[in-house]
């Protein structure tokens, strides 16, 4: 969902101390014996052992080498306060750098510095660009990226001072998190579905010492699901809602509050049609996952959406290694290398990624499950859907393993990409990878090459970028929300301290870096230091108006580049989201 490691560190430091947790105990004794008392926990932490990682130490088991490389530690634990190391610069560069790409406009304090979904839908011979975390929904009028003006506001705005409203993860009520929207032919309409999900950050900092904050996310006060809205203009007064739906399928009425689950994360895969897909817990005995201040194993779910006013379960899609207190997953569990490190994410964190909708006769579904790898799936049947081919990595923690696929390359080549991402800072965990990965036989997935590390051009004065502090490795490419959905030969990223990465992919076996806009890093007269590491979080191009949106720290940027063409500066050739 988000890299907000500093946001987590506060928020979850204020509601440690509320627990009566020093967080600085537990980091300065982790072996103090855990207060356990749900039930879904006990059954979790009885299986292994703690084997954290030890905290590597810098200069020695990691760092600079000779050569102006950066040697990358074995394993980290998971933290909030990543150690520099020798090399790095003392101060924030307050250096751009770009290859192949332009600045077009500049807008500062647009979202919050740690996360942002983005949307953008035509009304009326206008774009509009919906920007939003759980915190925060910015709707911009874009119709001109040169001239974009913020036309609906809600949540804090951030600056100097941090942000202007406090947001309490822990009592959202009704708060969505991804969104999707898509045309749908029925209703005539674009359809507006929100995922609702539990607290993800900012709750507590260790499920296995804080018992209080595990019950009020097993209760939590907001939808673990979904809701659906008839989109009547661009802005929220006038959607209506049409449907409310829990990831509970178990218990499909059961009030909030009382339903089991994570909820929908991130941001539905939909089109419009009949089927949708969903990254969901359905309830609480998915719990085989290591991540310390994550209660689930998220697998996936399918809905069928041919009334969008009435939508149905069709079928969960759980693989080995996922519910405690069945004796196959706990088993398939203990077999992965990972089980124990208290660290590591398993399970899924965005829904199956689909190079055609389902309904149009796509067959496959591409899959990030974290440490349980990179999932393979048979969709033909909805009803019956199953995992036919799978891709395992070594161990690469802390920071997320298999987040994020790319599946705009498919259709052309045969190839998906794939990678996880950096979750401590100051490139204190191993390095994070985009993996080009041949699916031409789906039964028999293979990772093909692994994508060119960036490096900072001549002028920069420094020879790796682990070197700029802050986070660095790839998030995520934008999504399949993004207009035109992708454009051949190209790839582009978010990649944190190095900025935008455009990515030549022309021959996906052989990747290569074609141009970059890697912007400086925010002063303090712009935003506090404490937000300064997560930098270029995410990225959106509208590949029909050829516009990248950089979304950093203290701003947004719209970039051009000849990679992409010349930029259409006013409405697009034909309407997003497509109506045929």
């Amino acid at each position: 969902m988000r890299s907000n490691k500093l946001l987590r560190h506060l928020m979850a430091a204020a509601s440690t101390v509320a627990a009566g947790v020093s967080v600085a105990a537990l980091a300065a004794d982790p072996g103090q014996a855990p207060s356990i008392e749900d039930a879904y926990l006990r059954q979790w932490n009885a299986l292994t052992y703690d084997k954290r990682p030890p905290a590597p130490v810098p200069g020695v088991d990691y760092g600079m080498q000779p050569d102006g490389s950066f040697r990358a530690p074995k394993a980290t634990p998971l933290t909030n306060e990543a150690p520099g190391f020798p090399g790095q610069l003392k101060d924030w560069d307050q250096k751009s750098y770009a290859k192949n790409v332009r600045v077009l406009a500049f807008y500062p304090h647009v979202t919050s510095p740690w996360h942002a979904w983005v949307n953008v839908v035509d009304f009326g011979g206008r774009r509009y660009l919906y920007t939003h975390d759980r915190d925060y929904l910015r709707i911009l009028d874009v119709t001109d990226p040169r001239k974009a003006k913020i036309v609906f506001s809600k949540g804090g705005v951030w600056g100097p001072k941090g942000p202007s409203e406090e947001f309490d993860a822990s009592n959202v009520h009704d708060y969505f998190g991804g969104v999707t929207i898509a045309w749908n032919a029925k209703l005539q309409r674009n359809i507006l579905v929100a995922s609702y999900e539990i607290g993800r950050f900012g709750i507590f900092e260790d499920k296995t010492r804080q018992p209080d904050k595990v019950a009020s996310l097993r209760h939590y006060n907001s939808l673990k699901g979904f809701k659906v809205y008839v989109m009547d203009g661009p802005l929220p007064d006038k959607w209506r809602l049409i449907a409310t739906r829990t990831t509970d399928v178990a218990h499909p009425d059961a009030p909030i509050g009382q339903q089991q689950g994570s909820g929908s994360l991130d941001a539905p895969s939909w089109f419009g049609g009949r089927y949708m897909v969903l990254s969901s817990a359905p309830d609480d005995s998915y719990a085989l996952t290591e991540y310390p201040d994550y209660l689930h194993s998220p697998g996936y779910q399918i809905w069928d959406m041919a009334d969008p006013a009435d939508p149905k379960f069709i079928r969960q899609i759980t693989i080995p290694g996922q519910i405690v207190g069945d004796p196959a997953h706990e088993e398939a569990y203990l077999m992965n290398p990972r089980a124990g490190n208290r660290t590591s994410w398993m399970g899924s964190r965005m829904p199956l990624f689909l190079p055609k909708p389902i309904e149009q006769g796509g067959k496959l579904g591409f899959g990030g499950m974290g440490g349980l790898g990179f999932g393979v799936f048979d969709l033909s049947d909805p009803g019956d859907p199953k995992l036919v081919g799978k891709v395992e990595t070594p161990p690469s923690f802390a920071g997320t393993e298999f987040d994020n696929a790319d599946v705009s390359q498919y259709a052309r080549t045969g190839f998906v990409f794939a990678n996880g991402y950096p979750m401590n800072a100051n490139c204190y965990e191993p390095a994070k990878n985009i993996y080009a990965i041949d699916v031409r036989d789906p039964a028999h997935p293979r990772i093909a090459a692994r994508f060119p590390r960036p490096t900072p051009p001549p002028e920069a004065g420094f020879t790796d970028y682990c070197q700029r502090r802050g986070s660095f490795g790839p998030k995520r490419s934008g999504g399949e929300q993004q207009p035109d959905r992708g454009r051949q030969g190209l790839a582009i990223y978010a990649y944190y301290t190095a900025g935008i990465q455009i990515f030549d992919v022309s021959n996906p076996a052989d990747p290569k870096i074609a141009g970059y806009f890697v912007p400086r890093f925010p002063t303090e007269a712009e935003m506090p230091e404490y937000t300064f590491e997560n930098t270029t979080f995410a990225v959106f191009t509208e590949y029909d108006r050829n516009i990248i949106w950089a979304f950093t720290t203290n701003g947004t940027y719209a970039l051009e580049s000849p990679l992409l063409g010349k930029p259409k500066l006013g409405p697009a050739d034909k309407i997003w989201p497509p109506r045929d």
